[in-house]
């Protein structure tokens, strides 16, 4: 199993189940889910670019992902029924906590200027939701092969309804979240 997935069993579960008083060992809060979404925009057109996009986002997660297709007519985005608009891949078990490992502990520490991510990018249902406007911050795009670089977003899906809790738990594993202001 991944170094960060023991050390959430080890150290983290039991940690946060005494603070947040849970019996209940499978009811302490655990990260679900991670999804990565990467819209195509302008690139609709060009299956090429498509290709591309989804083999940099599988060089990303590890893990192929699937082209999203519209699902309704938009006249002002110029965007008709079934045409590709994004590329998004989700992530499950040893995959999700390899990659989130390397995001915690690779990619975030690489950024220019970095002094934590925000702490208000949490919804009412405590999920986290990051964003990056080049994905070329990821070791695994050669530089010298892009043509164009394109955003993406990071969801990370937590088993809590509770934004604090969501908060203590990626606190835990290391999110190297922005100084509280006093």
């Amino acid at each position: 199993m991944p170094q960060l997935f023991e050390h959430y069993q080890t150290n983290v579960a039991p940690k946060l189940s005494s603070e947040f008083g849970v019996k209940n060992p499978m009811a302490s809060p655990k990260v679900t889910k991670i999804t990565l979404n990467m819209g195509i925009g302008e690139i609709k057109e060009n299956k090429d670019e498509q290709e591309k996009s989804v083999t940099e986002l599988a060089s990303i997660a590890g893990q192929r992902p699937s082209i999203r297709k519209s699902r309704k007519s938009i006249a002002g985005f110029n965007v008709r029924e079934g045409q590709p608009v994004g590329v998004a891949v989700t992530l499950r078990g040893k995959r999700m906590y390899t990659f989130l490992d390397k995001l915690l502990n690779v990619v975030l520490p690489r950024l220019r200027d970095f002094r934590g991510v925000s702490r208000k990018s949490f919804d009412q249902q405590g999920n986290y939701t990051l964003g990056f406007s080049e994905h070329t911050v990821f070791p695994e795009i050669d530089l010298g092969k892009i043509t164009r670089t394109k955003g993406l977003e990071i969801t990370i899906s937590i088993n809590t309804k509770d934004p604090q809790k969501s908060e203590r738990l990626l606190e835990e594993l290391g999110m190297p979240f922005e100084k509280k202001k006093m």
